[in-house]
């Protein structure tokens, strides 16, 4: 056909989400339903992001995929899922217009190459950014413009929460095809725009158990899963999202810690158990608990995905001081100036009293920066999080 374009060229980028209420175990392990609903929140692109190329292209002979500069086997269950749900929304979508016969385009093989500027596999949600970015990007080139959750999902299931900006709900559902198991902005990204976000790098590596083999150990022995996932889950969804709509940093904080803290305890109580957290990462607890003691008051939280890495929430006001504490704690062994990425936080002294009251003999090094970012903001982008640009040659 004269009309058809040798080649589509889409790149995309998406971002990170951190789940509030943790997601952990499903219930239909092709599908990727989940057991429970979680909510997240979905984090500034600027200093957290995937960016996807996708082409097609009638010259291309087999669908290919690179990830961070190394080509990765296109044949993975859950890339061929996403490509497969892709390519049958765009025949249905095309079948069911007025173009006749349908374009050659939809049989044309896809090249994929996708960046992480972050840890990839180290417990940040790399997946979820990655899919997510990996379904819009295919959505483009191939003409699907419906909704991406199941899509998205399919790849990693909480990369349908990275396809919104805001605090994000991704709804468990009940029907045992998935087509309920989707995700919806519980607030927008201008809601809480004081809210800030640290992420303590302790560690790059690749996490020694993925989530997936983790999640299905844990379904299958561990009894404190399911009785948080039938009876705890669905009584903090809805507080959480009471204190997201009031902005209540005190009960947001206290439950985001114990949420992070129960999705731990069902990690040791699976048979035989995982611990993804490290020393540091208990060190980072503590460090956490004796600041909030000395203000009175719950002024940070952390939560930990499958990984040792922290992610700790504050509003503006307590960025600097917080700060200040990590270095105390956890001073760079070198390259001092390297230690803070992201947004830039002004120094602060902290005082006899509040370095007292910390404690802890100082750890050199087992930080190995902080990435200080906030929540996505409506000045990114207006409800969809994910952003794309277009190219066609001749």
């Amino acid at each position: 056909m004269a009309s058809e374009k040798p080649i589509v060229v889409v790149t995309c980028t998406a971002p990170v989400n951190i789940a509030v209420v943790k997601y952990w175990g499903k219930r239909d392990e092709e599908l990727i339903l989940p057991i429970n609903s979680s909510l997240s929140v979905t984090l500034h692109q600027d200093q957290l992001k995937t960016t996807t190329t996708a082409a097609i292209s009638r010259d291309f002979t087999e669908d290919r995929i690179w990830l961070n500069g190394r080509e990765e086997d296109v044949g993975q269950p859950r890339l061929q899922a996403c490509l497969r749900e892709i390519r049958r929304l765009a025949r249905k979508r095309r079948s069911g217009s007025h173009e006749d016969p349908l374009p050659l385009s939809l049989s044309y093989k896809v090249h994929v190459a996708s960046e992480n500027n972050f840890p990839t596999a180290a417990g940040l949600a790399s997946s979820a950014a990655g899919y997510a970015c990996l379904a819009y990007a295919l959505a483009r080139v191939y003409g699907v413009d419906s909704d991406l959750s199941e899509v998205a999902r399919r790849g990693s299931g909480s990369a349908c929460r990275s396809l919104y900006g805001g605090f994000v709900e991704w709804q468990m559902g009940e029907r045992p095809d998935g087509k309920d198991s989707i995700a919806c902005q519980v607030a927008p990204e201008s809601h809480w725009p004081e809210l800030r976000v640290l992420i303590l790098v302790v560690s790059a590596e690749r996490k020694p158990m993925g989530s997936t083999a983790g999640m299905q150990t844990s379904v299958e022995t561990s009894a404190l899963l399911k009785f948080r996932a039938e009876a705890l889950v669905p009584v903090r969804m809805a507080e959480m999202t009471r204190c997201i709509r009031e902005r209540d940093f005190q009960a947001f904080g206290q439950l985001t810690m114990k949420d992070s803290n129960q999705f731990h305890a069902t990690c040791l109580d699976t048979f035989p158990p995982i611990s993804y957290l490290s020393d540091t990462s208990r060190h980072i607890i503590q460090l956490v608990h004796r600041f909030n003691a000395h203000h009175g008051q719950t002024k940070v939280a952390y939560t930990f995905d499958a990984g040792p890495n922290a992610v700790v929430f504050t509003l503006d006001d307590t960025v600097a001081e917080f700060v200040a504490a990590v270095r105390h704690s956890f001073p760079p062994e070198s390259n001092g100036d390297k230690f803070l990425k992201g947004l830039p936080v002004e120094p602060v002294l902290l005082s006899d009293e509040l370095k007292a009251a910390l404690g802890m003999d100082p750890v050199p090094g087992s930080i190995r920066y902080i990435i200080a970012t906030q929540a996505l903001t409506s000045a990114d982008h207006p409800g969809l999080a994910v952003q794309s640009t277009s190219a066609q040659r001749d």
